[in-house]
């Protein structure tokens, strides 16, 4: 049955599958798509504070990479645990006690004194975000067929690129022209200012997201009934050995897709605690003018992002947008870290690694959620997300050391070039042409 057919029953208003979708879409998307803004901002945030806070906290570049990186360090121990809150409250309570407690713990970061106590409050917003997205995937995948997938996680996954767009002249904007004001510095009001939304957002949550589709009071009947029924024809397509969770964490599906999204990670991790101080190194010193620059590739890559996935989900194709994404993100970081002299090739290299690696996070996510069905999705993305996020484990740590080991300011952006090569080659090797 096409997209734009009718659909009805004996007795039943006829209804349009293609309105009923995008109904269904502006009821979910918005909501969402906010929360992750403002998730993917509180974990860079730290990147547009760094000059202030190295200059405050006599932060080195190794410091500060430790700092990014322990972020992650909660969030893998904590991600596939979290999954038992899921299932015990529902994907919309246990996103609103996530981002309640993170928002919580991301305005704490105010109070680091110590570079000590800016690991431990960055730990500590790890563990509290920890499960949020395995929550929101699950949630979309209760409620659109896999042959839509693609498409709305490149619109649910816009939020990065946005967040970056929007948030990065935001941020330089709070850290020159708050700086000082009733005795706060910039980078305190930056992070007291992403942080408290994120409690108000929680509980708008609760209240907003139903529970699942049979909940929905502002469905009707009949309009249950057919998005249950594609959501059935989608189960029933799925391997059947994948309905076990225990039998989906040992998969391995699991580790060769936690590989990929591994090196999808590590390059746009690259980019988000980097990119500003890459822009910085360059040669330009104003603040806000910083933040508008970094803005440019990530509005790049949000266009890209529409395009991209809406080729895949029409093709049905999730490895050739994949591989070509992880090569144009390598192909970026070497002109962007080999000729940061020449201003217009510098920033075209950034908006190819950006694109490169924000186009390729939607594109992946559509696979894991076309091959398990019920609780295993949550289960199957918790995993792999947990492995990819090892990523902002190693990526930022490693970044500052390289640059200091070898005293080479651009080497350790230069290094998640083959790394994105490497991942564009498994890619080929594992993934299926059509999924």
């Amino acid at each position: 049955m096409g997209i734009s057919s009718a659909i009805a029953a004996p007795g039943q208003e006829r209804f349009d599958e293609l309105k009923l979708y995008r109904r269904v879409a502006w009821r979910i998307l918005p909501l969402t798509v906010v929360c992750y803004f403002f998730s993917y901002f509180d974990r860079i945030n730290i990147s547009f504070a760094k000059a202030q806070m190295q200059a405050d906290l006599g932060l080195s570049d190794a410091a500060y990479g430790i700092a990014a990186s322990i972020f992650f360090v909660g969030y893998v121990l904590f991600e596939v645990p979290s999954t038992i809150g899921l299932k015990k409250y529902g994907a919309p309570s246990w996103i609103c006690r996530i981002m309640i407690s993170w928002g919580l713990a991301t305005a704490a970061l105010m109070f680091a004194s110590s570079e000590y106590v800016l690991y431990f409050l960055r730990f500590l917003i790890g563990v509290m975000e920890a499960g949020f997205g395995p929550a929101i995937l699950f949630y979309l995948a209760c409620w659109f067929p896999r042959r839509k997938m693609a498409s709305i996680n490149g619109l649910f996954f816009l939020s990065g690129p946005i967040s970056g767009a929007l948030g990065a002249p935001v941020a330089g904007f709070i850290l020159s022209h708050m700086n000082g004001v009733i005795g706060l510095a910039g980078w305190h009001w930056l992070f007291l200012m992403s942080g408290l939304p994120c409690v108000l957002l929680g509980l708008v949550t609760v209240w907003k997201l139903d529970r699942d589709i049979s909940s929905a009071r502002w469905l009707a009947a009949e309009e249950k009934a057919y998005l249950i029924e594609q959501l059935g024809d989608a189960k029933a397509a799925a391997k059947p050995a994948h309905g076990s969770i225990l039998k989906v964490l040992m998969s391995w599906e699991v580790l060769a897709l936690g590989l990929i999204y591994f090196v999808v990670k590590v390059s746009a991790y690259g980019i988000n605690f980097w990119m500003p101080d890459l822009i910085r190194r360059s040669g330009v010193e104003d603040l806000t003018t910083i933040g508008l620059l970094t803005g440019i590739p990530y509005a790049f890559a949000f266009v890209g992002m529409l395009i991209v996935t809406r080729y895949s989900d029409r093709k049905g194709n999730r490895r050739t947008p994949l591989w070509v994404s992880l090569t144009v993100a390598s192909v970026g970081y070497f002109l962007a870290c080999t000729y940061p002299e020449y201003p217009v090739l510098f920033m075209s290299a950034l908006i190819l690694a950006t694109a490169g690696s924000f186009v390729a996070i939607p594109v992946f996510w559509a696979i894991p959620q076309t091959k398990f069905n019920g609780l295993a999705i949550a289960a199957a993305i918790a995993a792999i997300n947990s492995l990819g996020q090892l990523s902002g484990i190693v990526a930022p740590s490693a970044i500052g050391f390289i640059n200091e080991l070898s005293d080479n300011k651009y080497l350790g952006m230069l290094s998640i070039a083959p790394v994105c090569l490497v991942g564009a080659l498994i890619v080929l090797k594992v993934v299926p042409r059509k999924i």
